[in-house]
């Protein structure tokens, strides 16, 4: 899963470089093949939903319309990798999905999916879920975003004096 996890880190090093946005990064295997892959998009769209799962997720659904695949199918065999822990609605998505398996980073301390809430218990989900890959690496993009703060967050959530 590592050389997987190093292209989940490349798109949310894309996300924090290119586009300002909270470092997160996916990609979404099939049968050995990367078929989709996403970083946050949320400030940019103004969208709170453009979570990379979900660009990733958009992506398979064209992929298996342009190749006549049944997305039920295909969601079956997939293996989400992620450079952190997927939020909650992100989990609850994944695994209303059927995804295979989830291999993820680092742990979402504030909003994760199996960290803050333990999805796979309230849906009743046998999907497997790996954390802790490459989780330095992920950090280090979260820490360097969250340094000089998130140019969209409200008022009320910037830290005040480099504190929070």
């Amino acid at each position: 899963m590592e050389k997987y996890m190093l292209e989940a880190l490349e798109e949310a090093k894309k996300a924090l470089d290119v586009f300002n946005e909270v470092p997160v990064g996916c990609v979404f295997v099939y049968k050995d093949e990367i078929i989709a892959r996403g970083h946050n998009l949320v400030n940019l769209t103004k969208n709170p939903t453009r979570h990379a799962e979900f660009v990733c997720i958009d992506e398979v659904l064209n992929y298996c319309k342009a190749n006549e695949l049944d997305f039920n199918d295909v969601f079956k065999e997939i293996i989400v990798v992620v450079s952190v822990e997927p939020c909650v609605m992100c989990m609850g998505a994944l695994y209303d999905l059927g995804i295979k398996e989830i291999y993820y980073g680092c742990k979402n301390d504030r909003f994760g999916g199996s960290t803050v809430v333990d999805v796979a218990s309230l849906v009743k989900t046998d999907t497997k879920l790996v954390g802790g890959i490459n989780d330095k690496e992920a950090m280090d993009l979260l820490k360097q975003f969250y340094a000089t703060g998130n140019p969209l967050a409200p008022v009320s959530a910037k830290p005040v004096n480099g504190q929070k």
